[in-house]
């Protein structure tokens, strides 16, 4: 729900406190949104359409909270500016038990933290400044309402500084623009609330130009009105501090924006009256007190008391100030004292104190000290004596931060475009130079695959020079999709690319090669409008200590050749790379990088190396055994090495003098009958199949990596306090930065406290009761969590949060159990799009049996100890799953969300 008419219609009903209204109207939207099909309602955070809606709900929370006097983390509102009123139909938030009431208002904090992040991860995930302005700018007004000024300045800053001036006129740059102003006025910052409310005017009259219908002069109307009323409020706080000069020309200028705007609008439009309202505060600033007073009586009369309450204490507080100033004392009494209860219930602050000002002021002028003493008092308890100070001081701190923010940005865009392909958008060879230095420079161990597309020139010769584009970057998406979020591919140059594998053997990137070389190879290139096959070489090789750049890229380079020697389509890796230095004996060997084979796999000098490519490029490294994934059998020479038949190279005996490679292991040939050599920690026996191969456990026991732990780290908050959970959380983000930590089973008060603490960094799930800490996976994968019934929808809950902060897409479908499962089967979708399914069920156990036979994705069933009397406690629904005949169904602990979240994302992850 994007800045628009239902949009409107909420927002209008959240500023007048109507909050059964806007609760309705929230409500309509869900029940629209569920008629929809399951894929596209489920679809976490991929729709503006739903961040909208949270930020809309997280408002409402917190407009509720401030009913009851808290802020949005719970804290009590001591200011007398909060809402001291509730509506009738708002009266059971506030008059409840105390302990129910806590227990209330903990809920609402912890719903509305959740759906404001929610909403903060979706802005953040779209590529489109202005959405993102626009929901910071609305995020920044719900952080003021509970009084977190800091957070609404950041929000405001960071929307401003998306708020690029070439940004194409738009209704929704007008809405973002007199948003922020709005959040930048109330947060005293008037002068910068004036350039943004200017700017706004101005793209609302650029698209009045262009298309001059009702909805673009509606949209002129409603920006001029707002510019006209703030420059009405800065001319009287110039009047107040004495500068009568200095505010003539704002009074002036909101008297032609308000008199523009109601030569615009029809005499039944419902703007009018706002319209009004800020022309009779101008001409109360220009001292036209009869014809202000006229006006303002008017607008009184007609604006209902339980419609725009905000309109009508802006009202109220202008013909007060004309009566004064005309010197009927009573009757402007009677008006201020008005404005002030309808500022003071309605939560306007900055009409609040202007109300409070002119109060006092006029009991001064009354001689009337004991009326004049409680204004003042309540006047200065808001502390605007420091207003001035705080505003300068806020000014300088908004210029600076929106400038370090822009320069960083600035910055970024120089950084992207230093190390970014414009083809693709990977990153560049620039920048895999740079990252595998560091990766070697850390002494870590990583593999270097560099990949080749095939015979690129005859498929440029065939659909052109943009579809050859086209298949770069459609080679460079199925490279992205294929490895895994550790890995990094880049651009090296043509059509030749590289993959990063960090802590990778050659023989773990030769099988994730092989997965993605058979994508290529067979994905439907005629979408593209290429006829010709599509496939790659790769060569992978893997570093030891000492490799550096130069030598590991020789390495891969030199098998990726091999590969196309082969006949091309296929991966080849390296078994083994070692940096030597020659032997004493032969000092002035020549320096070589890339293998060379003799004999069977090289086949001719003479034959072109590949797409191009001529034989007198291709630099040589002594022998070295490059394996291709699928060999030939039967070629000559072919004897068994490893697990495969291969053909023995002969290798020369070239040894590097200085460095880089020395000699690259290679086996040899063993006698018949005697035993085979070592390789890669296992003895191998005789040639025969009679022998099986034997491990050496103490060279297996040295040359394996330690085990690590992987994935998030889980904290329970099942019996344990608040102060508890937080300290386990913070050792687990010290120890394991790089990864969340999830909280499930928590309270409310505990979600709410984590938000505090961790702020941005916390995502959360009311519904759940479960919170992750820390940065987040890219999504990869999705899982499907089919529920059951409503007494499994806490654990389904869980499941759905566990596995998408793990980094999957997750799509829920509820109630599907018994016949209700027909309903699901229609659709199709949810399963045969699910990379996982997980199936929470108590009552109806059997359901993952069911879904188990329809979906040939694999099947995490949980069991559940909720809604079933005879259940044992879950038992009986964990044995009817266990004894399912279903092949591809794998049954979780019972109750236990978590471990089938994790499990699920895994699978869909890979």
């Amino acid at each position: 729900m994007p800045p628009g008419i239902l949009h409107e219609r909420v927002s209008s009903a959240l500023t007048n406190w109507h909050l059964d209204v806007a609760e309705a109207l929230l409500a309509d939207l869900d029940a629209a949104t569920a008629a929809e099909p399951p894929v596209s309602a489920g679809a976490p955070l991929s729709s503006l359409s739903r961040a909208w809606a949270d930020t809309l709900r997280a408002e409402l929370l917190v407009r509720r909270l401030r009913m009851a006097g808290l802020t949005l983390l719970g804290d009590p509102i001591d200011d007398t500016d909060a809402p001291v009123q509730a509506e009738p139909d708002d009266a059971a938030h506030v008059t409840e038990q105390p302990l129910g009431a806590r227990s209330r208002t903990d809920d609402h904090a912890a719903t509305a933290i959740a759906l404001v992040r929610s909403a903060r991860a979706a802005f953040d995930a779209a590529d489109d400044d202005l959405q993102r302005a626009a929901g910071l700018a609305r995020h920044a007004a719900i952080e003021l309402l509970s009084r977190r000024v800091d957070a609404a300045m950041d929000e405001a800053v960071e929307a401003a500084s998306l708020l690029d001036p070439a940004l194409p006129a738009s209704p929704l740059l007008v809405h973002t623009l007199g948003a922020l102003s709005g959040v930048l006025a109330d947060l005293e910052l008037m002068p910068l609330a004036l350039d943004y409310q200017r700017r706004a005017h101005h793209t609302a009259l650029r698209l009045a130009e262009d298309d001059p219908g009702p909805a673009a002069l509606a949209l002129v109307g409603d920006s001029a009105s707002r510019l006209a009323a703030l420059c009405a409020e800065v001319g009287e706080g110039l009047l107040d501090d004495g500068s009568s000069d200095a505010a003539d020309p704002h009074f002036a200028q909101a008297r032609a924006l308000a008199l523009e705007t109601l030569d615009g609008l029809p005499a039944d439009d419902p703007h009018r009256p706002t319209a009004e309202v800020v022309l009779g505060a101008a001409l109360v600033g220009l001292g036209e007190h009869d014809a202000a007073a006229q006006t303002l009586r008017r607008v009184v009369g007609v604006v209902p008391a339980d419609q725009d309450r905000a309109l009508l204490a802006s009202a109220e507080l202008a013909l007060g100030r004309a009566l004064r100033r005309q010197g009927d004392g009573p009757a402007a009494d009677d008006h201020l004292a008005h404005a002030l209860a309808l500022s003071t219930e309605h939560g306007l602050p900055r009409l609040r104190r202007a109300a409070l000002r002119e109060l006092c002021t006029l009991h001064a002028d009354l001689d009337d000290a004991a009326r004049a003493l409680p204004y003042l008092q309540a006047y200065l308890a808001d502390e605007l004596d420091r207003v001035d100070e705080r505003r300068t001081r806020w000014v300088e701190l908004f210029g600076r931060r929106k400038s370090l923010l822009e320069t960083e940005r600035a910055a970024g865009q120089l950084r992207r475009q230093a190390y970014e392909d414009p083809l693709t958008h990977l990153p560049n060879r620039r920048y895999a130079e740079g990252r595998l230095d560091g990766l070697l420079a850390a002494g870590a161990a990583p593999a270097l695959a560099v990949v080749d597309i095939d015979h690129f020139k005859s498929i440029n010769d065939a659909a052109g020079h943009p579809g050859g584009d086209a298949v770069l970057r459609a080679v460079a998406q199925l490279l992205v999709d294929g490895v895994r979020d550790t890995d990094e591919v880049c651009r090296w140059a043509g059509d030749e690319f590289v993959v990063l594998l960090p802590d990778t053997t050659a023989e773990q990137g030769e099988r994730a090669m092989e997965r993605i070389r058979s994508s290529i190879a067979t994905n439907d290139w005629s979408a593209l409008g290429v006829d010709v096959p599509v496939t790659i070489s790769a060569g992978i090789a893997s570093a030891a200590r000492g490799d550096d750049r130069r030598t590991l890229f020789a390495a891969a380079d030199g098998v990726l050749y091999d590969a196309k020697r082969s006949g091309r389509d296929r991966v080849v890796r390296l078994s083994g790379v070692t940096q030597t230095r020659a032997d004493d004996t032969q000092p002035d060997a020549p320096r070589t990088a890339a293998p060379v084979f003799e004999g069977e796999l090289l086949e001719s000098d003479a034959t072109p190396a590949g797409d191009g490519e001529s034989p007198e490029d291709a630099v040589t490294v002594t022998g070295m055994d490059a394996q291709p994934v699928d060999p030939a059998p039967g070629r000559p020479t072919d004897i068994l090495f490893g697990d495969h038949p291969r053909p023995v190279p002969t290798p020369r005996v070239d040894d590097d003098a200085a460095g880089g490679f020395g000699r690259l292991l290679v086996e040899p040939v063993p006698a018949p009958g005697g035993p085979r050599p070592q390789r890669g920690g296992r003895v191998v026996g005789p040639a025969t199949d009679e022998a099986p191969a034997v491990e050496d456990p103490a060279r297996v026991a040295t040359t394996r990596a330690p085990l690590a732990s992987s994935g998030p780290e889980v904290v329970r908050g099942t019996g344990r306090s608040t102060e508890q959970v937080l300290a386990l959380v913070r050792e687990a983000r010290r120890e394991h930065p790089e990864r969340p930590a999830i909280v499930v089973g928590a309270a409310a008060e505990t979600l709410v406290a984590l938000a505090a603490e961790h702020d941005a960094y916390t995502t959360m799930d009311h519904v759940a009761m479960a919170a992750a800490v820390g940065p987040l996976p890219e999504v990869r994968g999705r899982v499907a969590v089919l529920c059951a019934g409503p007494a499994d929808a806490a654990v389904a809950a869980e499941v759905a949060f566990v596995a998408r902060v793990s980094g999957t897409e997750v799509v829920r479908a509820d109630d599907v159990g018994g016949n209700r499962l027909q309903a699901l089967l229609a659709d199709g979708s949810v399963l045969a799009e699910a990379d996982c399914v997980v199936v929470v069920a108590g009552l109806d156990a059997a359901l993952a049996t069911t879904v188990g036979g329809l979906t040939e994705a694999p099947v995490v069933a949980v069991p559940t100890s909720a809604g079933q009397a005879g259940g044992f406690g879950g038992i009986g629904a964990l044995l009817t799953m266990l004894n399912s005949g279903t092949a591809g169904v794998v049954v979780s602990a019972i109750d236990n969300g978590y471990a089938a979240g994790v499990f699920a994302a895994r699978i869909a992850r890979r």
